[in-house]
């Protein structure tokens, strides 16, 4: 018995979907693009206030590290700085105390001129002296 003459009354095989099957799938396709498009109208797309992001201008996060209290991996996130220095610096502030100023960052070894100046806009002001010298 072939798999066409096991429906009686079919003019397809048992594969295919039945028409109420066929039905369904075509108006759950069709609820799909329809919701698809009123997402895209309420969300800007026919004024073009969506944004493709290989067109999209570049961002700039502005952060800034505490050189007193960031941990070496806080620290990995400066510009120029890898693993081992930023070890180097948590390291001296260990062994030599808290750094009284920026520039007190030049005491560890592999910070030097250049590689300051990289990260410097990215370390948070220090406190006051007076503030430091009361706590």
């Amino acid at each position: 018995m072939s798999p066409e003459s096991r429906t009686p009354n079919s003019n397809h095989p048992n594969w295919l979907l039945r028409r109420v099957d066929q039905a369904v799938v075509t108006t759950l396709v069709l609820a799909g693009l329809a919701a698809s498009v009123v997402w895209w109208l309420s969300h800007g797309g026919a004024r073009g206030k969506l944004v493709e992001l290989e067109r999209a201008d570049p961002q700039t996060v502005r952060f800034e590290v505490d050189i007193n209290s960031a941990t070496w991996p806080e620290l990995l996130q400066l510009p120029a700085i890898g693993e081992t220095l930023a070890k180097r610096i948590v390291d001296s502030r260990m062994k030599d105390g808290p750094f009284r100023d920026h520039k007190d960052l030049m005491r560890v070894r592999g910070i030097g001129p250049r590689t300051f100046n990289t990260i410097e806009p990215y370390l948070r002001p220090m406190p006051d002296r007076e503030t430091m010298a009361q706590k």
